[in-house]
């Protein structure tokens, strides 16, 4: 009934148009700051008085705008009206609930510049990192419409004389979203759309660094006509409301992007039932990572140097996919070194608003202090070839890209997730060497390696132990369905969203036989 997906393309910010269009979008966008935003249940804004202020990363006393944040008992009270809706949602035939996404995703695309706007000023991404986010949430709408439609066909099974035999895929009922400040808008609209386009309503709880580009999405999907109550918004602080929501006995399912520690927190309280629960709860958990790059003797030094610093800080190295470890051949470590530390002074720093800046400010000062405190370990644990801590943050939080040579392996930051724009290069003497060192650590999310070798890129592809492999490219940038993205070992249940899979995580199999 659709067209086959395609991902969305992405534009050239030194042509003309596309300049012209993010500049009017920005000025456009920035009339409307300091605007309040409220938590929206059943299609109803809530006042709850408990305001909170989101400011710009890169101009610090500037008012993105005032957000209302729940109470646990508008949570409760939440949670109730999602109850009420999956009894008509669910019910809804499956073209039907992919149509609400399709028509979502085509007014994102006729706005597009309009949102990476709001990402630009909300969460100091450039560009070309906000409108790559806006693209990917229109791809995940595109996709999982057309996924959830395939669900839904019939499922051969083997004939059995005398039978009528199918299989069916069901919602589950009510569930959680937490998403990550990083992505604000394609994370957060890939984990509410995979929800509910298969049936089950949703409670949509965003990152409390980044609530105005959420509040900005329910508003589009109410323009896109989704039933009230299908997905409600609720900004509120983790530790209270979110606290509630995934230890909630009528909560079915939690889907979860962030941290290592809150996500285990979350995996542990969902494991534990509470009074009247009837269900086990489902965990779709992804959590980071400590990605390595790997670059082999006889690699092309150019092109992994390219893909290092464009992985290792691009937005700021805020990605859970980003290069944050560099496993460099003794045979090529010096020449490389010195390539990767040129590339990385020639980043441009400052307010990603005017276009020319390739990174822009960490996302807050809870931020800007955990990372200048691993620079500081970083001067204890290696060679600082590059410090980043020197930037201008009087205005913004801003960090430069900080280099760490000579790191060992098992380093704190070799080995602690940072977040921010800190490389760790690390010397190996063989490519096992290599090897073993990439797999030593908690995580299995990204890594790539550059090698010219077929025998050592095969060795990689069987036994990198890392959700996503990227041969001779960089290890940030996946795309929907042509790299479905999730990690294994501490970095999630490597549940690969935007991929043909993801869908099953909502959905119950039912089997059902009639005998004639």
């Amino acid at each position: 009934m659709f067209s086959p997906f395609q991902t969305e393309p992405y534009v050239d910010f030194s042509a003309p148009e596309p300049k012209a269009k993010m500049q009017a979008a920005l000025e456009a966008v920035s009339a409307q700051l300091g605007r309040t935003y409220f938590p929206v249940i059943g299609g109803e804004r809530v006042e709850t008085g408990d305001i909170s202020i989101s400011y710009n990363p890169a101009q610090k006393s500037q008012v993105i705008g005032y957000i209302h944040h729940a109470t646990p008992e508008l949570a409760e009270r939440t949670v109730q009206v999602a109850q009420e809706a999956f009894k008509t949602w669910a019910r809804v035939p499956v073209e039907v609930r992919a149509r609400y996404l399709v028509k979502a995703a085509a007014l994102l695309r006729r706005r597009i510049y309009e949102f990476s706007a709001w990402l630009v000023l909300e969460s100091s991404k450039s560009w070309l990192e906000a409108y790559a986010d806006t693209a990917e949430a229109i791809d995940f709408l595109e996709f999982y419409a057309r996924e959830a439609v395939r669900l839904g066909q019939p499922h051969p099974t083997t004939p059995f004389p005398g039978e009528e035999n199918e299989v069916l895929y069901i919602p589950i009922g009510v569930g959680v979203s937490i998403s990550p400040w990083n992505f604000p808008l394609a994370i957060m609209a890939g984990m509410a759309v995979s929800a509910v386009v298969v049936g089950n309503t949703l409670i949509m709880k965003p990152a409390e660094q980044t609530p105005v580009i959420a509040a900005k999405f329910m508003e589009l999907l109410e323009e896109a006509s989704l039933p009230p109550g299908v997905i409600n918004l609720l900004p509120g602080n983790g530790e209270t409301v979110g606290e509630l929501l995934t230890g909630h006995s009528d909560v079915q399912f939690v889907s979860f992007t962030g941290s290592r520690d809150v996500g285990l927190h979350i995996y542990q309280r969902i494991a534990t039932p509470q009074p009247k629960q009837r269900w086990l709860k489902r965990a779709i958990l992804e959590m980071g990572g400590k990605d390595a790059i790997v670059v082999d003797a006889d690699a092309d030094l150019d092109a992994a140097a390219e893909g290092v610093v464009q992985a290792a800080f691009g937005f700021q190295g805020q990605k859970c996919s980003a290069c944050s470890r560099l496993i460099a051949h003794a045979a090529i470590y010096d020449t490389l070194l010195e390539k990767v530390v040129e590339r990385a002074k020639s980043l441009t720093l400052g307010d990603p608003f005017d276009g020319k800046n390739f990174m822009g400010a960490v996302i807050d000062e809870d931020a800007y202090n955990k990372i200048s405190r691993y620079i500081e370990i970083g001067k204890t644990e290696g060679r600082i070839v590059l410090d980043g801590s020197q930037a201008d943050a009087s205005e913004g939080w801003f960090l430069a890209p900080t280099i760490v040579a000579d790191v060992a392996p098992n380093a704190r930051i070799a080995q602690e997730e940072i977040f921010g724009p800190v490389l760790a290069v690390i010397r190996a003497e063989s490519f096992d060497h290599a090897l073993e060192i990439a797999n030593d650590t908690d995580y299995g999310l990204t890594g790539a390696v550059f090698s010219q070798s077929r025998v050592h890129l095969e060795r990689a592809r069987n036994e990198f132990m890392v959700g996503n492999l990227y041969l001779n490219r960089k290890c940030t940038g996946a795309l929907v369905d042509v790299q479905p993205f999730g990690g294994f070992r501490m970095s999630g249940t490597d549940s690969k969203a935007g991929g043909r899979d993801y869908l099953h995580h909502f959905v119950l199999a039912k089997s059902v036989s009639e005998r004639w």
